[in-house]
């Protein structure tokens, strides 16, 4: 195999595995969502327009899981939890804002 063949084989594997991070249906939203600071699990699900509570789960551990955000449970009746992104999510920001400009300009 050619070196420009495995370099191209390397960068679809290293997209899927960003994609397998932030691809999901709600991922992009969530962190946008997180961006102005931390967040309510109840705040996150108002400000994810048509998100089921399930998904929002799903995603959050996901997210979590990936080093994308921090989840941290205070010890109260009911349980309080809120969400941050980490400097990893952080990084994430540019690039989103980017994608939104992007989609308002093309896709609407």
């Amino acid at each position: 195999m050619s070196n420009k063949k495995m370099e191209k084989s390397e960068e679809k594997c290293a997209l899927q595995e960003i994609l397998g991070v932030i691809g999901g249906k709600w991922s992009m939203s969530i962190i946008y969502a997180l961006f102005p600071g931390k967040k309510r699990f109840s705040e996150l699900e108002r400000l994810v327009p048509n998100i089921n509570t399930r998904m929002l789960v799903k995603e959050l551990k996901n997210m979590e899981t990936n080093g994308i955000v921090v989840r941290k449970v205070y010890a109260t009746v009911p349980p309080t939890v809120e969400y941050t992104l980490t400097p990893k999510g952080q990084k994430l920001e540019p690039i989103i804002s980017e994608l939104y400009k992007w989609g308002l300009e093309y896709v609407g």
